[in-house]
């Protein structure tokens, strides 16, 4: 096996299971908090268990947070994840994943703020799409007034916009930073269950669900995904992540019948049809770009 199908197989692999992070949490029940306790009280245990024993194994330090930039980024993960389990209990799941790629667009406009990397013409045009897109998913929501939901998955979106740019700004390893993230939404979940009585306030109708996803399906999620870049480029690592959008309303659908609205499935339609374009044309201008590369080099060679 070539280390480029080693790549698509250990990515691909990470994106599918990625897809039933939602249908688990929905399947868990109970209220929000309780479940943002376990979730994220789960991936920070399995965090640091992992963390020791990469120590053992390695016989040397190995760092959970790269410094303030490492802590900087923990914490918009934290507070995406908060957004996030807020959104799943408020919103559909349709509306959730398909607002959710509205972070390639914050990702963009943050790097051109930020890191001075203006996107291509391209880029722009198909953000342009996206807004008009996810503007057509929330505009039911705003008409009935039941948009808290759609609002959190946008916050969702732009906290783990926020987290890779400043990830990339840091230019250090944050294999680590979403799960150590996880000590937020923990601490205001508790906070939050103790006011409401402790023990008592926690409800989860099907802990097992839950437990599972925390535990076993966000780790190994994480982890295949954050290994893909190793093996592929950029683009072809995002192609992945797109079928969270494409599979978690289908696994939704199938367990518990939730119907997407008509405006759903149309801006969910155009946003799939502009990132999948998109993700191929930064395709092809990656393979331009190292062939011409190689030309480069073979002619500088000979």
């Amino acid at each position: 096996m070539t280390p480029y199908q080693k790549g698509l197989l250990i990515t691909g692999f990470g994106g599918l299971v990625l897809t039933i992070d939602i249908p688990l949490i929905r399947l868990g029940g109970g209220d929000a908090w309780s479940a943002q306790f376990t979730r994220s009280g789960l991936g920070l245990v399995i965090a640091l268990l992992c963390w020791v024993f990469i120590r053992l194994r390695q016989g040397k330090s190995v760092s959970l947070l790269p410094g303030r930039a490492g802590m900087v980024v923990a914490a918009f993960y934290g507070l995406s994840a908060i957004a996030f389990v807020a959104a799943v209990f408020n919103t559909t799941t349709a509306n959730l994943v398909f607002i959710l790629t509205s972070t390639t667009i914050f990702s963009a406009l943050l790097g051109w703020v930020l890191l001075r990397e203006r996107p291509k013409t391209a880029t722009l045009i198909t953000m342009a799409i996206m807004v008009f897109a996810v503007f057509l998913i929330v505009s039911e929501s705003i008409q009935s007034g039941n948009y808290f939901g759609d609002l959190c998955a946008v916050a969702a979106s732009f906290g783990l916009s926020m987290a890779i740019v400043f990830a990339r700004m840091s230019g250090k390893d944050m294999g680590f930073a979403p799960m150590i993230g996880g000590i937020l939404p923990l601490i205001l979940a508790t906070g939050v269950l103790l006011s409401k009585g402790g023990v008592s306030a926690f409800h989860l109708d099907a802990a097992w669900w839950t437990i599972a996803n925390g535990a076993i399906v966000i780790p190994i999620a994480f982890w295949c995904l954050a290994t893909g870049p190793k093996y592929l480029s950029g683009p072809e690592v995002a192609m992945f992540y797109l079928l969270e959008t494409v599979l978690a309303p289908i696994w939704v659908w199938i367990i518990f019948s939730e119907t997407p609205t008509r405006n759903t499935l149309i801006g969910g339609t155009i946003l799939i049809i502009a990132l999948i374009g998109h993700s191929l044309w930064q395709l092809r201008s990656e393979r331009k770009r190292r062939s011409a590369e190689r030309d480069e080099l073979a002619a500088n060679i000979s």
